[in-house]
C-alpha cells in the first residue's frame, strides 16, 4: 500500500508548518509521507519551535525551511494551510488534492519575554496536535 502524501503550508515555514510536519509524522505514522513548505520561506526553523516540540519528544531539529517551489508539479492527497496568507497564495495541485485551512496564530509574532513567547509556541503546538488528532481518524485510509 502506498503512503498518502500531505503538504503543510505556511508563509515562512519556520514555526507552525514545521511543528505540524513533526506532529503529523508522529500521529499519522508510517502511512503518511509528510512535507512542509513556505510561500516566502524564512530560511530557518525557529529555535522556540524546536524547543516546544522537544518538550513533547518530537524532534524537528533536522527539518529545514523550504520553498513551495520545491514541490511544483507534485501531487498530494492533502494540503493544509496553517495561516491566512498561505491560504490565499496556495496554488492548485494536480489530482484530487483535498485542501484544509487551519488558521493558527503565529507564535513568533508574540511580543514579550521568553516565558511568554514559549507559552505561545506551546499553545500553537497543542492546537496543531489537537487538529491533526481529530482529523486523522475521520480520514478514510
Amino acid at each position: 500500500m502506498s503512503k498518502r502524501r500531505v503538504l503543510i503550508l505556511c508563509t515562512g515555514n519556520s514555526c507552525r508548518s514545521q511543528m505540524a510536519e513533526g506532529l503529523w509524522r508522529v500521529l499519522g505514522g508510517a502511512s503518511w509521507e509528510v512535507h512542509s513548505a513556505g510561500t516566502r520561506p524564512a530560511g530557518f526553523v525557529h529555535p522556540l519551535a524546536v524547543r516546544a516540540m522537544a518538550e513533547t519528544d518530537v524532534d524537528i531539529r533536522d527539518q529545514r525551511s523550504k520553498s513551495l517551489d520545491e514541490y511544483a508539479g507534485e501531487s498530494f492527497d492533502v494540503v493544509v494551510t496553517v495561516c491566512d496568507s498561505a491560504a490565499q497564495d496556495c496554488p492548485m495541485f494536480p489530482g484530487g488534492t483535498r485542501v484544509l485551512h487551519w488558521p493558527l496564530r503565529d507564535p513568533a509574532a508574540v511580543v514579550g519575554d521568553e516565558q511568554e513567547q514559549m507559552l505561545a509556541f506551546r499553545r500553537t503546538r497543542d492546537e496543531i496536535r489537537g487538529r491533526i488528532a481529530r482529523w486523522l481518524p475521520d480520514e478514510p485510509a
